[in-house]
């Protein structure tokens, strides 16, 4: 399980992206980078970090499941995924 202050980060900095889209965009639009520069560092999407729903894990995620592959591979194997089963051949 990763630190609670990490998980916690992340939610702020998805937050400031999500306010400072619009504006960003309108910058961007423009060609005003120092307009852009002036904007908080963390309202950038590139500082985003992917992590595990569940454990929030931040490396071996599965962007199409929205967890990590060790969460992913104990809830296949439980079937809790709909579709997904063991190969085997």
């Amino acid at each position: 399980m990763a630190k609670e202050s990490m998980k916690a980060r992340e939610v702020k900095r998805q937050k400031l992206v999500d306010k400072y889209a619009a504006k960003r965009a309108e910058l961007k639009a423009a060609g005003d980078y120092v307009g852009l520069q002036k904007l908080p560092k963390n309202s950038s999407p590139v500082r985003l970090h992917n992590r595990c729903k569940l454990t929030g894990r931040p490396k071996g995620y599965m962007r199409q499941f929205g967890i990590s592959r060790i969460n992913f591979r104990e809830m296949a194997l439980k079937g809790l995924i709909p579709g997904v089963k063991k190969a085997s051949w």
